[in-house]
C-alpha cells in the first residue's frame, strides 16, 4: 500500500506481480508506482518481501526491515537498508517511522530469511499504523495515541488461516484496541492459491464478517473499504 504523508511517499510490503510462488492475484497486477522515499517491509514471507517487486525501485531507496533481513536486502544491491528492532525509529523528512510489535508466529521458516516480524507506526501531521501480518498482542491497546488511520489485516490468502493472523472477529478487536479515527481492512481477497477459483468464498466473505464485527466492537471508528488502486484522503 502506498502512503503519502507530508510530502513523503512510503510503500508497505510491495507485491507488484501477478503471481508469487503458488499464489496468483484475483485481479490484474498493479502498475509500478513512482519510486518511494522509503519501503517498509514487515517480515520475510514471500507475499510480503517479494524481491522481483522490490528491485523495480532504485537501489538508493531506503528500505526498512526487521532485524535479520538487512543483509539479504543489501545483497540485492540496495545501499540504504535499515534494520529495526521493536521500539526503534527513524525519520524521513518530517515523518517519523517506528517499529511496533507483531505476533506472527505462524508459517514455515524460509531458508535465509529471519522470522522476525514488525509493524510500523508512521507519524507526521497525521498518524498511520500498518500492522503487517499479526495476531492480537498485549501492546496493541493504545499503541499509537491519537491514531488517525489503522491498516488492519482481516484474513490471509487461503480458505483457512493459522496462528499469527487476524480473522475478522479479532481484526475488529484490534480496531477497538487501537481506537483510530479510520480503519482500512487489508490482506484479504487479493491473492489465492492457483488451485482455488477466483470466486472462492474466502476471497469475499471475510470482509462482510469484519464489517459486522467492527460495528459491534468499535462503532465509533469509520471503516473504509478500498478497491485495488483506490485512494483515501484523510481530512485534516
Amino acid at each position: 500500500m502506498q502512503l503519502d504523508l507530508d510530502g513523503v511517499r512510503l510503500l508497505t510490503d510491495p507485491v507488484l506481480r501477478r503471481r508469487v510462488s503458488h499464489l496468483v492475484r484475483t485481479g490484474p497486477a498493479p502498475a509500478t508506482p513512482e519510486p518511494p522515499d522509503v519501503v517498509l517491509i514487515s517480515h520475510g514471507h514471500l507475499d510480503h518481501l517479494d524481491f522481483p517487486s522490490l528491485t523495480r525501485f532504485p537501489r538508493e531507496t531506503l528500505v526498512a526491515v526487521p532485524q535479520g533481513l538487512g543483509q539479504l536486502v543489501a545483497r540485492k544491491g540496495f545501499r540504504n537498508v535499515r534494520e529495526l528492532a521493536v521500539g526503534s525509529s527513524f525519520e524521513v523528512g518530517p515523518v517519523t517511522v517506528r517499529a511496533t510489535p507483531a505476533e506472527h508466529g505462524g508459517g514455515k521458516p524460509l531458508p535465509g530469511r529471519s522470522r522476525n516480524t514488525i509493524g510500523f507506526a508512521i507519524t507526521g501531521s497525521s498518524s498511520v499504523f500498518f500492522a503487517g501480518d499479526t495476531d492480537l498482542f498485549d501492546e496493541m491497546d493504545g499503541l499509537v495515541p491519537g491514531l488517525d488511520l489503522a491498516l488492519i489485516p482481516i484474513w490471509g490468502w487461503g480458505p483457512t488461516i493459522g496462528p499469527g493472523h487476524l480473522d475478522p472477529a479479532r481484526a475488529a478487536q484490534a480496531v477497538a484496541l487501537l481506537r483510530p479515527r479510520y480503519a482500512v481492512p487489508i490482506h484479504w481477497g487479493t491473492l489465492r492459491p492457483v488451485f482455488h477459483s477466483a470466486q472462492a468464498p474466502f476471497l469475499s466473505e471475510p470482509l462482510d464478517a469484519f464489517l459486522e464485527a467492527a460495528k459491534r466492537a468499535a462503532p465509533a471508528v469509520e471503516i473504509h473499504v478500498l478497491a485495488p488502486g483506490e485512494m483515501l484522503r484523510l481530512p485534516r
